[in-house]
């Protein structure tokens, strides 16, 4: 009854209709990681862990834009304690009967958490969607203590074409607000945000044809990267 009032007459964040306040899409989002995904699933998750992992400090981490928490069940397989949060309410509601961890109902753009709660915090293919990304680079300094992951889907891809030309003939509704960006693009937003602070960065790409040599390089090329966010 409780999420039930909070559902209703939700269809729209920043004055615009999103995919995951459709519960069409939404009930269906574990299935797609069980399918197609998968093998993508793997090595995303290869290139987020090899980063993050470099940082003994982190220990604690909070994802936003967790979705049906799908990578949040997944932190502590690295050893790191994971709490999720996302705007999605219909998401959420799938998360819950997954994960048995905390999870917060909110928006990036006013994370309800003091300062550097978290030793870390990631956005895994969830970026894409905010209207202000600066304003969010600057809400995640504000709360982690060591450092930001992001997992992207990546414009320098084939498959970025394929996807504005499925939106163009209205067969995927999915990235139709997303904002796709390329390493060098999303370093040049974080420069902006965090300017004055201290930190390093670090990125690698995957996403890779099966038939390609190696499947994570540092070109900027392939469907997703990894990039760390570093804070000394």
């Amino acid at each position: 009854m409780e999420l039930q009032q909070l559902t209703k007459g939700i269809r729209t964040w920043q004055q615009r209709p999103e995919w995951f306040f459709n519960r069409e899409h939404t009930d269906s989002y574990e299935q797609w990681y069980e399918g197609r995904y998968k093998r993508a699933e793997v090595w995303q998750k290869k290139t987020i862990g090899s980063l993050i992992k470099k940082d003994e400090r982190i220990k604690t981490l909070l994802e936003f834009g967790c979705g049906t928490t799908r990578f949040t069940r997944w932190w502590h397989n690295i050893g790191i304690q994971a709490t999720g949060a996302d705007l999605s309410p219909f998401m959420l509601g799938q998360g819950r009967h997954l994960f048995d961890g905390n999870l917060a109902l909110a928006d990036a753009h006013y994370m309800p958490f003091k300062d550097k709660t978290f030793d870390s915090l990631a956005f895994i293919t969830t970026f894409e969607y905010y209207r202000d990304p600066i304003q969010v680079i600057r809400e995640a300094r504000r709360v982690a203590k060591h450092g930001i992951v992001f997992g992207m889907m990546n414009r320098n891809s084939p498959k970025f074409i394929r996807r504005r030309v499925q939106q163009a003939f209205g067969k995927n509704p999915f990235y139709v607000t997303a904002h796709f960006y390329t390493p060098d693009s999303l370093i040049s937003k974080i420069n902006e945000a965090l300017n004055g602070e201290n930190y390093s960065i670090e990125w690698t790409c995957t996403g890779l044809p099966k038939w390609f040599p190696v499947q994570q390089w540092g070109m900027p090329y392939g469907d997703f990267f990894a990039l760390f966010v570093q804070f000394k």
